[in-house]
């Protein structure tokens, strides 16, 4: 094919990605725009776009009339609006697991933090204080760790945590028996997930029904020494639940990498709190999964010039021809 493709690209992209499609793409980042808004509202002139956080709405979709295939920079495409797009058939795809190792990474890290008081001892120390009783952590190998979703993420996260003798418990009703390791036990009941757990992360993508999925009961069940880390979204937790459960003692603390609005206002509840530990949602952000998301996006983007349908592909089954 000899057409040239415009492209428009996120504000901040590793060059690996645009570069390996540089033969038939003319590639503008968002960034040579003075807002998202303004680059959205120059959607019409895009054959293609590689989408990290801007919102891309009915209104945008709808505006955008060469538009062939919207390739998400990450997994989550809740900034995205599927059925819009699938309406004007247009491919909507990401890059699953590209990210995985460094959010599993990250998920962990969060929990040592939480469980060594690493936040807080940080500030103790800079502070010319050395009171070591007042940090007293605890051992993640004699926890279980409960996982809400088993996907690429969690079951990285899963190896990791049975490496260092963790039990681990995962709670995913998509995924068949066959699907979870011998070290991984199953929980039937999405609310033994928290009975059985001492930690619970979070691998589940945003939905209807994982919004808000965790809010009174389930940090009640968790219990008073129990903690919970989220590098998912940051509303399948019901913020308000967290921080009355936090007040109350029923829960011990959590470690978010995520939240409901980003970024969370100024005098947002969770601020001024020892026992969370927060993070400006940087999980998947790594020089290697950076470069693995660009890659994998921009590869997405070629499939589709060159007629294919990326295997990743999450309205496959609604695009013109998928019968055929």
């Amino acid at each position: 094919m000899s057409e040239t493709w415009e492209v428009l690209l996120p504000k901040e992209i590793d060059p690996s990605g645009p570069d390996s499609i540089s033969d038939f793409a003319n590639c503008t980042g968002m960034d040579e725009y003075d807002s998202y808004d303004d680059a959205l509202a120059d959607i019409a002139r895009y054959d293609a776009v590689i989408v990290r956080v801007a919102p891309l709405s009915a209104d945008v979709i709808d505006r955008a009339d060469d538009l062939k295939v919207i390739s998400k920079h990450g997994a989550g495409l809740d900034n995205v609006d599927v059925a819009a797009a699938t309406e004007r058939d247009i491919v909507v795809c990401n890059t699953p697991g590209a990210n995985a190792q460094s959010v599993a990474e990250h998920a962990i890290a969060s929990l040592f933090g939480l469980r060594r008081h690493l936040h807080t001892a940080d500030r103790h120390v800079r502070a010319g204080e050395w009171d070591r009783a007042a940090f007293t952590g605890r051992e993640l190998s004699t926890d279980t760790l409960g996982l809400y979703g088993f996907g690429d993420i969690a079951q990285k996260t899963a190896a990791m945590a049975t490496g260092m003798g963790m039990r681990v418990v995962a709670y995913d009703p998509r995924k068949p028996d066959e699907y979870f390791p011998e070290e991984v036990q199953r929980a039937e009941r999405f609310e033994g997930l928290f009975e059985r757990a001492d930690a619970v992360s979070i691998h589940v993508p945003l939905t209807e029904q994982t919004h808000h999925s965790i809010s009174t009961a389930e940090l009640r069940a968790l219990g008073e020494h129990g903690v919970l880390v989220n590098t998912a979204r940051g509303a399948v937790i019901d913020e308000s639940a967290l921080v009355e459960a936090l007040d109350a003692g029923t829960v011990g603390g959590a470690a978010l990498d995520t939240f409901e609005s980003e970024p969370p206002g100024e005098d947002h509840p969770l601020f001024g709190r020892d026992d969370v530990l927060l993070t400006p949602h940087i999980g998947g952000v790594t020089t290697q999964a950076l470069a693995r998301m660009s890659r994998q996006a921009a590869a997405n983007v070629r499939t589709v010039y060159e007629g294919g349908t990326p295997d990743s592909t999450r309205n496959a089954e609604g695009l013109s021809g998928a019968d055929e």
